[in-house]
């Protein structure tokens, strides 16, 4: 492909399948990327700050600052969910066919 070639791929709603990853891969860093959005918007709807929101979560500040900046890397799909309902969200998981 030339620089100056442009086309349009319509995405398959998951960016990271449409990046190459595996597709079981790539649906556990979808719901991983999913619940950190969810998780840093909600500490940001209670007003809390980094420290305050350390303290309700049971973690550090620096995991705090980690996760509101998305490092996905550093988080378990087990410790996302945890630290959601901690911010007083309401995960479930579902499997469908």
């Amino acid at each position: 492909m030339k620089d100056n070639d442009t086309s349009i791929i319509e995405s398959s709603g998951n960016v990271f399948a449409d990046l190459g990853f595996d597709p079981a891969e790539a649906e556990v860093m979808k719901l991983r990327a999913e619940i950190m959005i969810r998780t840093a918007q909600q500490l940001k709807a209670k007003g809390w700050t980094q420290a305050e929101a350390a303290r309700h979560l049971g973690i550090t500040q620096p995991r705090v600052s980690r996760l509101v900046k998305g490092k996905a890397e550093d988080f378990s799909l087990d410790m996302l969910l945890t630290l959601a309902t901690r911010a007083g969200l309401h995960p479930e998981v579902r499997l469908t066919l």
